[in-house]
């Protein structure tokens, strides 16, 4: 099972849109968004696939996002996600809390933890766990995505 994995849409359209076709390249079969969204418009553009989504620290309506991340058949999280995909553990947060984020590594619970927040990819294994921001789709210097292979963890980020 591949998944995407986005994050800092910041409700800019075009460059969510950009990745989704990337991410129909890859045949993804679900994604991952890390957090500032930024607009309904962002998961009206995700709504291809079942999406998986936490709140960022820039996003202030999160019970209009909630309602449109519910109507589109997409799951709402608020700060942290639990999800079981491909037989993988996944923690999910958007990383403007540091100290949740670490505590969420260093559990060893996870296969997989996702963030975002800084604009920078970021990929490490800490113990059995993947740690990876796939960086940003608005403000940052290259608008990059990440696509995982649940069953190998082989990873990828990917400029769109």
């Amino acid at each position: 099972m591949q998944i995407g994995i986005v994050s800092d849409t910041h409700g800019h359209s075009r460059f969510a849109q950009s990745a989704a076709y990337m991410l129909e390249t890859f045949s993804v079969e679900q994604v991952l968004h890390c957090g500032d969204i930024g607009s309904t418009g962002v998961v009206e553009i995700f709504s291809k696939w079942p999406t998986h989504y936490v709140y960022g620290n820039t996003d202030d309506s999160r019970s209009v996002l909630q309602e449109e991340i519910e109507a589109s058949g997409g799951r709402y999280y608020g700060q942290v996600a639990d999800i079981e995909l491909g037989g993988r553990r996944i923690g999910m947060t958007h990383g403007d809390d540091p100290a949740l984020l670490m505590r969420m590594i260093r559990s060893e619970e996870y296969d997989l933890v996702c963030s975002g927040h800084t604009h920078q990819v970021n990929v490490r294994q800490v113990g059995h766990t993947l740690v990876l921001n796939p960086g940003a789709l608005f403000r940052a210097v290259r608008h990059t995505i990440a696509i995982v292979d649940l069953v190998t963890m082989h990873h990828e980020i990917v400029e769109v």
